[in-house]
């Protein structure tokens, strides 16, 4: 079977330009359901990268740029870092709490290599961050939110002092290769 077929797109419009992620259905079905089901309901629209670390990730998902959660209806997702995916430089993953199983709705692109981020990392049978998806194109918009600006905001960290926005995120069928 073509794999191209099992496919799924998506494209974020940030205020700092596009960036076009491969989603991995087959390796992650129940995360990219999840990330799907977000973008089409328009869910990620307007919210902010609002953790950023150069040299580790960008972070977005779950706050608007005044550092507000997003209300909506976020059930928390099965984790599958045990799907093989590594998160190396240009993945996408999903963000949770120190509970395994409490990702929702944010995620993240890595900036780095970030291998103790896998599953198994911290020891045998270890949860991860479940990979679900890798840059296509834009990697030079995931360098110029790293590079921003990071101070102190609503009592978190590494939040980027002129906000980066997604403007607009939606998902499409990926074009056969």
């Amino acid at each position: 079977m073509n794999e191209a077929v099992q496919e799924v797109g998506a494209v974020m419009h940030t205020s700092k330009g596009d960036i076009k992620i491969r989603l991995f259905a087959d390796q992650a079905p129940v995360t990219v359901a999840n990330f799907v089901n977000l973008s089409n309901r328009g869910y990620y629209d307007g919210l902010s990268f609002h953790r950023v670390i150069p040299d580790f990730m960008i972070q977005a998902g779950g706050h608007q740029a005044d550092m507000t959660m997003r209300e909506g209806t976020r059930a928390e997702i099965r984790n599958e870092s045990d799907n093989g995916l590594k998160n190396s430089r240009g993945t996408v993953a999903m963000a949770r709490t120190a509970a395994p199983h409490s990702a929702s709705a944010q995620f993240f692109i890595n900036h780095a290599d970030n291998a103790f981020l896998d599953y198994g990392a911290q020891g045998p049978n270890q949860w991860g961050y479940a990979v679900f998806g890798t840059v296509l194109e834009g990697m030079d918009v995931v360098d110029a939110i790293a590079a921003v600006e990071t101070g102190s905001s609503g009592g978190m960290g590494d939040v980027p002092t002129e906000p980066v926005t997604i403007q607009k995120a939606y998902v499409q069928d990926a074009p056969a290769e």
